[in-house]
């Protein structure tokens, strides 16, 4: 199985934290707030403190990781879904990450497939709408499962 890593661990992630657990992979999910760990460790993930704005506090999570799941898609920093991303994304090249999940703008998603295609590095997009929260689950965990296939 896998190790995962979701970036973005609140509600909607630690149910995809669920699922994959439920599945038999590993994950780890992250938060800015420690007050959050104890939410992520019951939904079955190790949680972390790591900012998503501050990438140096992401990149000592990524050993061991098979999958980063980018979930920003309720957040409303723009730099998430443009130059971290972009960021993050030529810093997965040189890891042992071997793919990327990414929720969040258009413009995020445009850039995560041409990444993919720059890179040959499995991808997939969240195309479901968070205010759905059960296709939105299945949405991503098939997303997940796309990029492991891959």
């Amino acid at each position: 199985m896998a190790r995962v890593l979701i970036v973005g661990c609140g509600c909607r992630g630690q149910e995809l934290a669920r699922e994959l657990t439920g599945a038999g992979h590993a994950v780890r999910g992250t938060t800015r707030d420690a007050g959050r760990l104890a939410g992520i460790e019951t939904a079955g993930a190790e949680g972390a403190v790591a900012d998503p704005d501050r990438l140096g506090t992401l990149l000592p999570l990524l050993a061991g990781v098979t999958v980063v799941c980018w979930l920003m898609g309720t957040a409303d920093n723009p730099a998430l879904h443009g130059e971290r991303l972009e960021s993050l994304l030529a810093k997965l090249v040189d890891s042992g990450v071997r793919g990327l999940v990414y929720e969040g703008t258009d413009s995020g998603a445009v850039m995560v497939r041409a990444a993919g295609a720059t890179y040959a590095m499995p991808v997939a997009v969240v195309d479901e709408h968070p205010s759905d929260r059960a296709a939105w689950v299945q949405g991503a965990r098939g997303a997940v499962d796309s990029v492991l296939a891959s």
